[in-house]
């Protein structure tokens, strides 16, 4: 008899447990809320273009969960060396709706919830997607700016629950900007992050591209969401987002611009005032030969070092490397690693006590700053041809006061010409 109560208790315990594991598993379309977590810019510099997560709420179980499809981990190994070849691999992470929020808020970002307006039908595929894609065979991916991104994961699942429709819809529309535009619009305040970013990236990103390309940019996402339609499963046109909800607003950050700013204006001045103060330091040769030696060749060194070095990255990241929206670089014509020559050239000028050296070292660095004139000239007419266009012209007028004066300031090469005459003469 007590075997018998011992079986049969064991039997409805078992029951029981497989009935509550067989319920934790059961999803329902109705018990489900979609939305899209739109965060803006943080402080750190891959934070700048802002960030996305999908949020899938159950209110049958009061859970509210965070699909972050954005994660990376210095921590990983070779993590700086995949990073320096252009194989950035992230992963993707479910956790608390709640927590995220709060970070968001205790970090001065932007944050703000699109409830979007899906079938039961729609929410079940979009939740085991998601669910799926945090398991370890499908969690890792392959990272890339533009086109495999923190968006573009969340995108493919969402328009996966509704047949495709985004991406046919908006491959279809012309965007407004092109890729380098967009990352402009959010770069602006930081002149050398500014101009270094650009300076690496080639002309493959000044192509025209449709809306499609452009919901890279969690940004774009909310900002095409709240006009898009689609048509659900009992052929009804529906808005996909029925309410959006700002639960931060930031203070003090740098706003992202709606149209990105003409910036060769502003690098031209700055070049033409850099410009006139090297062309003092010659007046101040003229006048104080001693003085203005050591100057001139300090400033031959720091120029050297700053673009050369800038140079040497390019020349790295487009040819050894999958960066491939640095391929195709225009600026690899006028700006090369052989201005790192003015460095050691810079200071051989600088401490050069003997008189006819001192005029052979500068006589080199008058050529390497005149390759770069000759460079930026090419450079120009090559961007004649539409089909080696490349917006550079940020970078051209960057250097080409420069390297004018540097390479042509006449009262100094009056004197080295003449002494370059008289000497072989």
């Amino acid at each position: 008899m007590n075997n018998t109560i011992k079986r049969t208790a064991f039997i409805v315990l078992l029951m029981f447990s497989v009935s509550l594991s067989l319920s934790a598993q059961y999803v329902s379309g109705d018990d489900l809320e979609i939305k899209i977590a739109i965060a803006g810019p943080g402080d750190e510099l891959y934070f700048w273009w802002g960030h996305i997560a999908l949020v899938i709420c159950n209110t049958r179980t009061n859970e509210n969960n965070f699909y972050d499809y954005g994660v990376f981990s210095y921590k990983n190994a070779d993590f700086y060396y995949n990073f320096a070849f252009g194989r950035m691999y992230y992963t993707s992470v479910r956790s608390s709706m709640e927590s995220n929020i709060e970070n968001y808020i205790n970090n001065n970002r932007d944050i703000s919830l699109y409830s979007l307006d899906l079938s039961p039908r729609e929410k079940e595929i979009i939740y085991w997607e998601a669910e799926k894609s945090i398991l370890p065979e499908f969690r890792d991916y392959q990272y890339h700016f533009f086109y495999h991104n923190c968006t573009t994961r969340l995108l493919n699942i969402i328009d996966a629950a509704i047949d495709g429709q985004i991406e046919k819809y908006f491959t279809n529309q012309s965007g407004r900007f092109t890729f380098r535009q967009h990352v402009r619009r959010h770069s602006w305040f930081s002149p050398f992050f500014d101009w270094i970013l650009n300076f690496w990236m080639g002309q493959d990103i000044d192509a025209a591209i449709p809306v499609w390309g452009e919901l890279f940019l969690p940004s774009e996402v909310g900002r095409q969401f709240v006009n898009f339609q689609y048509i659900d499963s009992d052929g009804n046109l529906r808005n996909i987002v029925s309410n959006v909800e700002t639960l931060n607003h930031s203070v003090g950050r740098p706003i992202v611009l709606d149209a990105p700013r003409t910036q060769w204006i502003i690098e031209l001045v700055f070049s033409l005032i850099l410009a006139a103060f090297l062309g003092f330091l010659f007046f101040i040769q003229v006048k104080f030969p001693a003085a203005g030696q050591v100057l001139l060749g300090i400033t031959h060194s720091l120029l050297g070092l700053f673009f050369g070095t800038a140079s040497l990255v390019l020349y790295f990241l487009s040819i050894f490397t999958s960066h491939d929206y640095t391929y195709h670089n225009i600026n690899m014509i006028f700006c090369t690693p052989l201005l790192l020559a003015a460095f050691p050239l810079g200071i051989r000028y600088a401490v050069s006590k003997n008189y006819y050296r001192r005029i052979k070292t500068e006589f080199l660095l008058r050529l390497l700053w005149l390759l770069t004139v000759i460079g930026i000239f090419i450079s120009m007419l090559i961007k004649l041809s539409p089909s080696y266009w490349q917006d550079n012209l940020t970078d051209q007028m960057l250097m080409l006061p420069i390297a004018l004066v540097l390479s042509l300031e006449p009262f100094g090469m009056k004197r080295l010409l003449y002494r370059i005459f008289w000497r072989f003469l």
